[in-house]
């Protein structure tokens, strides 16, 4: 019978440890549980031999049976002294244990054996069977037919054992590692991302206002305010995309979905870059020509239209002059597609893979940024429902972008 009980240690995911021990168990006809550090049996007892098999069907590891309050009193030791007791004597079966540890504390502990070291008597055999309330001679007929565990094969089972234990304790403390530092470097993101933008409004504030109220200013100086308007916007932008970036990594970034229509996304989305991309010369199209005014959808339309402007924005980055942009649109009675195609520069087929991941390098001379805005924009779309891709025949075949969402209406 298993006892359950809470874990003491709730980060420990016990079913892990069944399988692999279940293989040893097989492998070498030894019985084995896991106790958590606590004295409660998490696992177990998996048995493989005859005679286990037969002790199992007693009342030896019942709740108050003698083999249960004998590992408890193993564990109890283990768990104290953070090493292996040495091999316990129950009427001849033998108990072994081994401590399980993570950073070098003591989690849980391994109890194992329940075999005979010598080849037994009926008369061990009924003694034995009188404490867990079975019949004497049954048990020998199953004892009889098993080899008995030598000293020098226990000792092989024993460090075999303790190389499993071993690997996958060090496997969880590098897993906890890892997610220690992930956190870590989340809640530093968010912290530093929203100090930054304390400073940075009220810098952009007091330039704006200089600007604004100093209509007679020096062309030097006002062409440096100017500039310095610019790179605090950049300086801002790059802080909004840490903050989203923060979220995202949290856990924490949503979408507000409500029923919208396509083409005031496309408009307001375009409406902030197509200048830009007039400016470098890039011819730019958006089909059909009504925006996709008819087709409407259940979405955040500040969140999609971010996804759209960083799609757009790229796009004219890495798009030389003369080049062409087009925003295609397209629906289905489930499903609304926009492709973003340019003749730019292109992607390689071996950075395809790591085009939407979090601070891409952009190998643009003209690029700035972190790299997060593809990152972020395909999270958004992830929230609707949809899904954002990339396609492109290489360097110098420019690339496409495509964003898919569900096409549903909130009722």
């Amino acid at each position: 019978m298993i006892s359950v009980g809470r874990p003491q240690h709730p980060e420990v995911h016990w079913e892990e440890w069944g399988p692999p021990l279940h293989q040893f168990g097989q492998a070498t006809g030894l019985t084995v549980s896991v106790y958590d550090a606590g004295g409660i049996r998490m696992v177990g007892p998996l048995v493989a031999s005859r005679t286990a098999r037969f002790l199992q069907a007693s009342t030896l590891w019942h709740d108050d049976g003698p083999g249960s309050e004998l590992e408890q009193r193993i564990v109890a030791a283990v768990a104290a002294s953070g090493k292996a007791m040495e091999d316990e004597d129950f009427h001849g079966l033998r108990v072994c244990s081994l401590p399980l540890t993570q950073f070098g504390k003591v989690y849980g502990v391994l109890v194992f054996g329940w075999c005979f070291r010598d080849f037994s008597s009926p008369m061990a055999c009924e003694q034995i069977a009188r404490l867990i309330g079975a019949p004497g001679h049954a048990m020998w007929n199953e004892v009889r037919l098993e080899t008995p565990m030598s000293d020098a094969r226990m000792a092989t089972n024993v460090a075999l054992l303790r190389t499993l234990a071993g690997s996958i304790d060090r496997q969880r403390e590098t897993i906890e590692q890892l997610n220690r530092v992930s956190r870590t470097r989340d809640l530093f993101l968010a912290t530093v991302s929203h100090e930054m933008r304390t400073p940075l409004a009220a810098l952009s504030m007091r330039v704006e206002l200089i600007i604004k109220t100093h209509p007679d200013l020096p062309p030097a100086v006002a062409s440096g305010l100017n500039a310095m308007r610019v790179h605090v916007r950049q300086e801002a932008a790059m802080v909004d995309d840490l903050i989203d970036a923060a979220r995202t990594l949290t856990g924490q970034l949503s979408v507000l979905r409500a029923p919208v229509t396509l083409g005031r996304i496309v408009r307001d989305a375009v409406s902030t870059i197509e200048v830009n991309a007039h400016e470098k010369g890039i011819s730019f199209s958006v089909s059909p020509l009504d925006y996709g005014d008819g087709i409407a959808i259940a979405g955040d339309a500040r969140r999609l239209q971010q996804v759209l402007w960083n799609l757009l924005l790229n796009a004219i980055k890495f798009t030389p002059a003369g080049g062409s942009i087009q925003v295609n649109i397209s629906a289905t009675a489930g499903q609304v597609r926009i492709d973003v195609v340019d003749s730019g520069q292109g992607i390689d087929e071996d950075d395809l893979p790591i085009v939407f991941g979090a601070f891409t390098l952009q190998t643009h001379a003209n690029a700035t940024g972190l790299g997060l805005g593809l990152y972020i924009a395909r999270r958004i779309v992830e929230l609707h429902g949809g899904e954002l891709t990339v396609s492109s025949g290489g360097i110098g075949q420019g690339s496409t972008f495509t964003i898919r969402l569900p096409r549903e209406l909130i009722r």
